[in-house]
């Protein structure tokens, strides 16, 4: 890859973007079923609430494509990864109220029993969502990867989803969270537009051609309140201070962090 980490940041651009995994009643039913993934499934009662007070707030959601980025004002985006079944369902959801999202989806999970075929792809697309890779195979360490494993997984998921949608593929979210230079440089270099991390900033930076833009997680676990907040570019500062602090103990724990992750990774999926 050639692609220099050149930042740029538009001080006067703020993009909240808030990011979802499963939405379902049964979390069997629906993306990896590693216990890890549990606190990132929402029942359809607590998303419903949640987009209540989305809708309390001033900034209906938009797409990442609708964004002028070198104009000053504030955009709310909605995110889910992973491209678990329930996804079809968060998508009906989001149509009672007219709003769309960004559905980033691991290719190599296709077809398979929790997850998305080729047809919900391709609805998700009909109801006016954004489609986009969150990699092919879903590395838990994604910076771990050398530079052309990175381009190979950004690559290979573009590859598929274009061929089941019929037209270019240009956004991407980072599976497991762990982004770095290198990483977002990768993305650049697969022809990627558009980057989501899992870094709570509100201010998105290009690298090359591509932009980076963070977003705040929605767990089970968060309360409604805290949405509501996020949702109107409150809270964010506190948001990105406590994930630096894990992301500190990640570095300063790395090699036994990657043995973890590994063990997750080995769960039943």
């Amino acid at each position: 890859m050639h692609v220099t980490a050149a930042y740029m940041i538009v001080m006067a651009l703020e993009v909240a973007t808030l990011l979802y995994h499963e939405v379902t009643d049964d979390p069997r039913a629906s993306g990896f079923q590693r216990r890890s993934a549990m606190p990132y499934k929402l029942c359809r009662r607590a998303f419903a609430e949640h987009l209540d007070a989305i809708a309390d707030g001033a900034h209906p959601p938009t797409r990442v494509t609708e964004i002028d980025f070198s104009a000053a004002a504030r955009h709310l985006m909605l995110s889910f990864d992973d491209g678990g079944a329930s996804a079809l369902g968060a998508s009906d959801m989001l149509a009672e109220r007219g709003w769309k999202a960004h559905f980033l989806v691991t290719t190599g999970k296709l077809g398979s029993r929790t997850f998305l075929d080729a047809a919900g792809v391709r609805a998700l697309h009909a109801a006016g969502h954004v489609v986009g890779t969150h990699s092919h195979t879903h590395p838990n360490v994604f910076r771990a990867l050398s530079p052309v494993a990175m381009l190979r997984e950004w690559r290979e998921s573009r590859d598929r989803l274009e061929q089941i949608l019929g037209h270019e593929v240009t956004v991407a979210s980072v599976p497991g969270g762990d982004s770095s230079i290198a990483v977002e440089c990768s993305a650049a270099a697969a022809g990627l537009r558009w980057l989501f991390t899992s870094v709570p900033e509100l201010r998105p930076r290009r690298v090359g051609t591509c932009w980076v833009l963070g977003r705040a997680c929605a767990k089970n676990s968060i309360p409604v309140e805290t949405v509501r907040a996020l949702a109107s570019f409150r809270g964010w500062r506190r948001a990105r201070i406590e994930r630096q602090l894990k992301d500190v103990v990640r570095v300063a724990l790395d090699p036994a962090y990657r043995l973890w992750v590994r063990s997750r990774e080995a769960e039943t999926e």
